[in-house]
């Protein structure tokens, strides 16, 4: 009988829930519904079904993957690095790859990382029922019983005319791009259509065949891909180059729109891909009025609202149906019904080099974080967290100096050929061209105050000499 393995795909950059979700920090990361971010409900909402999962993960966000996993106690199979993104068709195929290379010929649960399933035990309840179809042969994906008519998913046709949740695996008779209000309100009145979910199910060896069917040179440039991986401990690195070169499609255009081994199991589970910020709204907990609320927010006379705030108290009088989200270093105001435009922001941001696209002022390293503080024409402040146990890089600055001050916790410092320690209270001074090393040996987190200086402050003046994390 075929092993089950979850695949989890974490490639995302969820720019549609900005501020908060930003390229450097997206929204798998963060604890949008509850108290775990969506990557770590990802796991559990499956975890009782094998030991481990498969994630595919961008480069730029390994450390968090791994740390966010071994916070809920998940040790993954693999956790195959992507340097640069190349949608979801080449994505599973790297799984598919990879999670076969011993002769093993696993059923793969393919799960975004950044989706809401209320109802956990139904889900899974589902992947069982599914399980038969998947190992004679059927590529299966999860549709979703519409709880309305939503122009913002791609649908599913399935065969054999009406179907409900709990009726088993069908034929997929046809998949249908995001259809415009109206279209959507007959699909959903028909009861043969279901919201496109994004969720697989099949053999590892019968997806492998599909895409080479009808995408070889997208599985070709994979196998060369992979072949190519350097490994270690905690990653496998697929090399750029040769992923660069593979070509980029979804899964449901290079194979689920193509393939007759296409089949839909209906369910009805609590989901939602929370891709807007109006999407968030409706799974959130929400008061009489409809009022969703997160943080410090005091609201009079207000009605659909959806708040934000984790850094201030944000203050709504007789607002309906707006969104106001507040970062540190950036806020959101917006009509629920305008939402989906905060992409056009984005793209804005993005175009004038604004940092505010890709980094919020707190910014997480394998090491710990830092968040910056103040910034001026020649200086910058900086407050810095580091793990108990971890050492930033052995580095030089040709452009800054910088002092450090101990808020809390026990440094270990390298300056040019001194090592020494700081506590509480002290302080150092590193000066411009000196190789130095920042390191917590304690057992609490180290918390200090760097103050920069200099002629030239960016993050990229930055020479590593040695470096735990194989950063360059």
């Amino acid at each position: 009988m075929s092993e089950l393995l979850p695949v989890i795909l974490s490639g995302g950059s969820g720019t549609r829930l900005w501020p908060l979700s930003r390229e450097a920090y997206p929204k798998q990361f963060l604890p949008l519904v509850g108290e775990r971010s969506m990557l770590q409900d990802t796991w559990l909402r499956v975890a009782a079904l094998a030991p481990a999962p498969l994630v595919i993960a961008n480069e730029e966000h390994r450390f968090m993957v791994a740390e966010q996993l071994r916070q809920v106690g998940c040790s993954p199979r693999a956790i195959v690095l992507e340097p640069v993104g190349r949608n979801t068709a080449p994505a599973i195929a790297i799984a598919a790859l990879e999670a076969s290379a011993d002769g093993a010929d696993p059923v793969l649960l393919v799960l975004p990382s950044d989706h809401v399933v209320r109802n956990a035990p139904g889900f899974r309840a589902a992947v069982q029922r599914a399980l038969p179809a998947a190992r004679d042969g059927r590529l299966v994906t999860f549709g979703i019983v519409p709880t309305g008519p939503e122009a913002g998913y791609g649908y599913i046709l399935a065969g054999g005319g009406k179907a409900e949740a709990g009726e088993g695996v069908r034929a997929v008779a046809r998949f249908v791009e995001k259809p415009d209000l109206a279209t959507a309100e007959q699909y959903v009145a028909s009861g043969e259509y279901f919201w496109n979910s994004g969720m697989f199910l099949f053999r590892a060896s019968r997806y492998l065949e599909e895409l080479g069917r009808y995408q070889p040179a997208m599985l070709d440039a994979c196998r060369a891909a992979l072949a190519a991986a350097r490994r270690d401990s905690e990653f496998v690195r697929l090399p750029k180059a040769l992923f660069a070169a593979c070509p980029a499609d979804s899964i449901d255009y290079a194979v689920m729109e193509k393939t007759d081994a296409a089949s839909v199991l209906p369910v009805d589970v609590g989901w939602n891909d929370v891709g807007s910020w109006s999407a968030l709204w409706e799974v959130a907990e929400q008061d009489g009025d409809g009022n969703a609320h997160h943080g410090d927010v005091l609201a009079r006379g207000c009605r659909n609202t959806l708040a934000w705030g984790d850094h201030r108290l944000v203050a709504l009088l007789g607002l309906e149906d707006v969104v106001v989200v507040d970062t540190a270093d950036a806020v959101l105001v917006a009509h629920r019904e305008r939402v989906q435009e905060v992409k056009e922001i984005v793209a804005t941001l993005k175009a004038g080099n604004r940092p505010q696209a890709t980094w919020h002022r707190k910014v997480y390293r394998p090491w710990g974080s830092y968040d910056g503080i103040d910034v001026g024409a020649r200086f910058q402040v900086k407050r810095i967290t580091v793990k108990p146990g971890a050492a930033l890089s052995l580095q030089m600055h040709h452009h800054r100096a910088e002092h450090w001050i101990v808020v809390s916790g026990t440094a270990r410092v390298t300056r040019g050929e001194e090592v020494f320690l700081l506590g509480e209270n002290q302080s150092t001074y590193i000066p411009l061209g000196v190789k130095h090393r920042l390191e917590n040996p304690g057992q609490v987190p180290l918390e200090l105050i760097e103050v920069q200086s200099g002629s030239y402050l960016g993050e990229d003046d930055i020479v590593r000499f040695e470096d735990v994390y194989g950063r360059g």
